[in-house]
């Protein structure tokens, strides 16, 4: 029922026979490899599959519409290969998927024509970053996220990215960690900031930066009361830096360097804590912790009592472009990395603890 061969020195081709298995298999476990050359395209009808690591790898070519044939794949993840192809719009097919990761690839185009209408209503991860898609940030995708908008305020333990395959329980998050900062990122989206995205009350990151975004900050993104970190540097913004963030009390990280904004700094609650670096690249911007004060003819934001500082962990939406030729799109973002982050530890224990309190 599972094949697990990742973290190994293994190389070659995948042989077909992985397609063939896919009958019985429930779990495909080969990241962490050499293998090269092109992905099996013999997912057959029937396809029992519902996690799918190759990341990793040297592989090439495009990702096989068989795979649409697994209709209970809950896990696809094809990261850090050499793959080239467009958007696999058969995705449609896969209504179940909650974690897509295609970052570091060489997909190319618009994601604009992708019919999400069914396929993302579980989806929580979702990460095309390092690729060449282009276009304008694609609205349709956040407002499908129904896994994202729905279920905010309910006092229920939440069961997603957990699976029971073959008696044995399957966390899909194991592996998984946060990046909170546009680091890692790449992509060039242009256009405004969509307001709606202050309807995904259940996110925990947001980070769209290094793209070409214009326009203001929305004031929406303070009803994201969730919200732990929010990366919007290294784009054109403008205008001043809404007030309605200090509703965020959770937000422990904050960058908005790299933009055109003016006016006061929001004094108060969280922004006590940011240092200059959240604000550099701002010429306009006035107020502490910036050495520059505000003139008379602008009104210093009022202060409030800063609240406490219980995180809480449920979903996270990045999006980034960088600098260079390599674009893509990074939506609903964990990124796959090595290693066990102490603060992601520390994030899913307190989860736990606030659930068990009520």
């Amino acid at each position: 029922m599972g094949l697990i061969l990742s973290e190994n020195n293994l190389d070659g081709t995948i042989l077909e026979c992985i397609g063939n298995l896919s009958s019985s298999l429930s779990v495909v476990d080969l990241r962490n490899n050499n293998f090269r050359g092109q992905i099996p395209e013999n997912f057959a009808k029937g396809c029992m599959l519902k996690s799918l690591r190759i990341n990793n790898n040297e592989l090439e070519g495009s990702l096989p519409q068989s795979l649409g044939n697994c209709k209970d794949l809950k896990l696809l993840n094809v990261g850090n290969n050499n793959l080239n192809d467009t958007f696999p719009n058969w995705l449609r097919n896969l209504d179940q998927i909650q974690v897509l990761i295609l970052r570091w690839n060489r997909f190319y185009g618009q994601v604009d024509s992708f019919d999400v209408t069914v396929s993302l209503n579980h989806l929580h991860v979702i990460d095309l970053s390092h690729n060449n898609f282009s276009g304008n940030l694609p609205t349709h995708f956040f407002e499908h996220l129904h896994a994202i908008r729905e279920g905010y305020g309910k006092k229920v333990e939440p069961e997603y990215m957990v699976d029971a395959i073959g008696g044995i329980t399957t966390n899909y998050a194991l592996g998984l960690s946060f990046t909170t900062k546009g680091l890692e990122t790449n992509n060039q989206f242009s256009g405004e900031i969509p307001k709606m995205l202050g309807e995904l009350h259940l996110l925990i990151i947001l980070n769209l930066s290094h793209n070409c975004l214009i326009g203001p900050i929305p004031s929406s993104l303070g009803d994201l009361s969730e919200l732990e970190s929010l990366d919007l540097s290294s784009n054109k913004l403008e205008g001043k830096i809404p007030t309605e963030l200090k509703n965020l009390g959770f937000l422990e990280i904050l960058n908005l360097s790299q933009n055109n904004l003016k006016g006061p700094i929001p004094q108060g609650k969280q922004f006590d804590t940011f240092t200059n670096d959240s604000y550099l690249g701002n010429l306009d911007l006035c107020g502490l912790p910036l050495s520059k004060r505000c003139g008379t003819d602008e009104e210093t934001p009022a202060k409030f009592d800063r609240d406490g500082d219980e995180l809480n962990w449920k979903f996270s939406i990045l999006m980034g472009y960088g600098s260079g030729l390599v674009l893509g799109i990074s939506m609903a973002y964990i990124v796959f990395t090595t290693g066990k982050p102490w603060w992601l530890t520390r994030i899913v224990e307190r989860v736990r603890q606030r659930f068990a309190e009520r």
